[in-house]
């Protein structure tokens, strides 16, 4: 009996993602109460995250529509095409399960900010900086991680490149967030994605609590000293500007924005590239995940935001979530899937047929 419900539940890919949402959301919500802390909406690329989303899932919607009205009905009757792709393709369930994703990829963002938020307060006088340190020290046989890099990459060019990377990651994750949701007809592939992305935000912030730490950079700040101003050391000097208006009076403060362990920039692009692989993407798709990961691993020691034990359980939670998330979503994990995205009107009759299937695909 138990397992025929949860068959009946596992046969709408968001039921887990829903079920994740409402408990972190919940949970930011008490905690909000019970310290006197109101919840904030963390600002981003394009303002915030209520905003940013809706306005990427538009133009990917524009973007899979339009070039596709154009080559149905010509230019001058590009209007008649979009009319004639929305009312074939375009179905009630099909922007639903677009919506559920953006909103429970938006809940659990917006609550592991808060959540992580309240560190200072929940966790006050706890801090492994110095035993994270150590372990750094030891693996690097009496070296720090940050000062090795700076001698083998310099500080110059270097900087610059990996600052670029590290800061892009603000705008990329939700871009490719709106690309699986919204150019393709399988919604288990789009459901995926978003759970293990929000499973991300609350094993993150899960982490923080545990072993609650600032990072090299605000614990052992003169290793850096030698580095040039970019977005990355402009971004430092914000936090600790937040964080020192934390500790005066955490009520009227911005987010606290600081935390080491676990490396949530390592865990999504982590997160990213097995889920590029797992859904067998282009291969060129997989290859660039794969270099931007490893450029952001470097990154995250280079500037000093983490250690390297930081990236390895940040590494950890990115595998956890596409194999959990792929699993909640009946996408399994361990056999690799073919789920090259399906434009939204290629004519793909194949993929129509299924498109307003709840179910996983067989």
């Amino acid at each position: 009996m138990v397992g025929r419900w949860w068959s009946v539940l596992r046969a709408w890919p968001y039921t887990f993602g829903v079920a994740l949402a409402a408990g972190v959301g919940i949970t930011a919500i008490v905690l909000s109460t019970h310290l006197g802390i109101a919840l904030k909406d963390p600002d981003g690329f394009l303002g915030p995250a209520y905003v940013r989303l809706p306005l990427i899932g538009l133009a990917f919607f524009a973007l899979g529509v339009l070039p596709s009205a154009i080559r149905r009905a010509g230019w001058r009757h590009t209007g008649r095409g979009i009319r004639d792709i929305v009312r074939d393709e375009w179905t009630w369930g099909r922007v639903g399960h677009i919506a559920t994703g953006l909103i429970t990829f938006y809940i659990c963002y917006v609550s592991y900010r808060n959540i992580k938020g309240f560190l200072p307060v929940l966790r006050e006088g706890v801090n492994f900086d110095t035993m994270l340190s150590r372990w750094d020290y030891w693996l690097m046989f009496g070296h720090h991680p940050a000062d090795l890099l700076h001698d083998l990459l310099g500080t110059s060019i270097s900087a610059q490149v990996l600052a670029t990377v590290y800061v892009s990651y603000l705008m990329l994750i939700p871009i490719t967030l709106g690309a699986f949701l919204v150019l393709n007809r399988d919604y288990t592939l789009g459901a995926w994605y978003a759970t293990s992305l929000s499973l991300n935000w609350v094993l993150g912030a899960a982490s923080y609590y545990i072993f609650p730490s600032l990072g090299p950079t605000y614990s052992n700040a003169t290793l850096f000293d030698e580095l040039p101003t970019t977005g990355v050391t402009q971004l430092q000097e914000s936090l600790f500007v937040n964080a020192a208006q934390n500790y005066e009076d955490p009520t009227a403060a911005p987010i606290w924005g600081i935390a080491a362990f676990a490396s949530l920039h390592v865990s999504v692009t982590f997160t990213a590239v097995l889920f590029f692989q797992r859904t067998d993407q282009p291969r060129f798709v997989q290859v660039a995940a794969w270099v931007y990961f490893v450029l952001t691993v470097i990154a995250t020691i280079y500037f000093g935001w983490h250690f390297i034990a930081d990236d390895v359980a940040g590494a950890f939670i990115g595998w956890i979530s596409v194999a959990l998330a792929g699993w909640a979503t009946g996408n399994g994990f361990w056999h690799q899937r073919h789920h090259k995205i399906q434009l939204t009107a290629e004519g793909d009759s194949e993929a129509a047929s299924g498109s307003d299937t709840l179910a996983n695909p067989a």
